[in-house]
């Protein structure tokens, strides 16, 4: 037997394989999904589905809202927003997106493949001025929710030069997840320059890939929480009522505390804050500082898409543990000054549903831990959410500003309210060169 035969004995089926898994991926796909996993999708926030695309596609259309948060849409609690929709038959059903340590810039790359699901849409946005600390996203946690697929997209659907792409892409180009043929494309999107005639051809080649990939691996390793949002909303009572809700939050979360003077869920106390971890707490966040943070112009990201996709958007903005905040010396000032500047952000661009929550941390039963939402707080989020929701569906138009990507902005103590100084009238044709 030849040499040339014996090798292709041993290489020939790999390459061959090789192949057919290319045309395969290369080819165009359809795929539909059933009612049950959309729904399963929804409520894993597994990455799988924040990188993804068609799952999110298919489940706007059918009626489904995008909830962006980060971790405190993981505390399945039995008011939480997923298990009050599903309880009273409400004719949304909240999409949830985000996880522990997912922040504006995770969030803006998502947003990259449902633009035409959301126009003229609804969707919730829970801001945590926790996330604005003074280097914004963490690279770390950037990494797990990092999607090549809508980092194409954003290559890719770029017409022209503008600050939001500029900025955006110097952003990512922080990241060091974002890497390859893309970290090239995001380099000449960062100079204001358009991608090369290879580049498009090269990106356009791997989006379709990483599409076909997505539409055949969307569905795996789905975690299923349908039975545990089926059991909690039996511990709901059976007609809708804010009094009724707070009456079972209020029981519920006497249960699931007794074991610490924080109001912290008794398995994150036992977990989390041992002996020896609370005595080093103790006034440990005295110099923490969310006023002055890159945090704000990733933000700008956010409501930039949104005003794109003419997409009518409620903000919340949740309170810290009034009780841990003591404990750990954190600024309650400062606090409150993060939020009156992420106010002003929202309110001088035209986004005017905000829901405050920011000063309510010391209710009782209201925070879950130290900083997330739980049993009573989700109530007041169901009581915005709910009017929010039986809104009819009209696009929304917004006044956005560049200014907001600014390193003035960013290192700006903060901003009262509109009829302060406004920091617009002498900034609206202010450069991001240097960005």
């Amino acid at each position: 037997m030849s040499n040339k035969r014996r090798l292709w004995q041993i290489f020939g089926p790999v390459l061959c394989a090789a192949v057919l898994l290319l045309v395969i991926f290369l080819l165009p796909w359809e795929r539909t999904f059933s009612q049950g996993a959309i729904y399963q999708a929804a409520n894993s926030q597994t990455t799988t589905i924040f990188k993804g695309s068609l799952m999110k596609q298919d489940a706007y259309k059918e009626g489904y809202v995008p909830f962006y948060g980060s971790s405190e849409l993981s505390r399945l609690d039995p008011l939480h927003p997923s298990v009050i929709a599903q309880k009273y038959h409400r004719d949304y059903r909240p999409f949830l997106l985000g996880g522990p340590g997912s922040q504006s810039l995770a969030h803006f790359l998502e947003m990259q493949s449902t633009h035409e699901q959301l126009k003229g849409k609804k969707a919730v946005v829970i801001v945590s001025p926790q996330w604005f600390t003074k280097m914004g996203q963490n690279p770390d946690a950037f990494a797990l929710y990092y999607s090549p697929l809508q980092a194409c997209n954003f290559l890719l659907e770029i017409k022209k030069d503008t600050p939001t792409n500029r900025y955006a892409a110097k952003r990512f180009l922080q990241m060091p997840e974002v890497n390859s043929f893309v970290r090239q494309g995001m380099k000449r999107v960062a100079h204001g320059q358009k991608l090369t005639g290879f580049q498009r051809f090269y990106l356009e080649n791997q989006r379709r890939i990483l599409n076909n990939e997505d539409k055949f691996f969307s569905t795996f390793q789905l975690r299923d929480r349908i039975k545990k949002i089926n059991d909690r909303a039996k511990l709901l009572p059976a007609t809708y009522s804010v009094k009724a809700l707070n009456k079972v939050a209020s029981e519920q979360a006497a249960i699931n505390t007794n074991s610490n003077n924080f109001g912290i869920n008794n398995r994150f106390y036992k977990k989390r804050l041992n002996k020896r971890v609370l005595a080093k707490l103790k006034n440990s966040q005295r110099h923490f500082n969310y006023t002055k943070s890159v945090e704000y112009s990733d933000f700008e990201l956010m409501l930039h898409q949104f005003a794109k996709q003419h997409t009518n958007v409620l903000f919340i903005i949740p309170p810290i543990n009034e009780k841990w905040s003591n404990y750990t010396g954190l600024s309650q000032e400062m606090y409150q000054k993060a939020v009156s500047k992420i106010k002003y952000q929202l309110a001088s661009q035209g986004f005017d549903n905000v829901t405050d929550l920011s000063k309510r941390g010391g209710e009782q039963y209201f925070m879950e831990d130290t900083i997330h939402i739980g049993w009573r707080g989700w109530v007041a989020v169901d009581q915005a959410v709910k009017p929010f929701m039986a809104q009819a569906d009209i696009p929304r138009n917004y006044n956005i500003h560049n200014y907001f990507y600014s390193r003035k902005w960013q290192n700006k103590p903060y901003q009262i309210s509109l009829t302060n100084e406004n920091p617009l009238k002498s900034n609206s044709k202010e450069s991001l060169k240097g960005k």
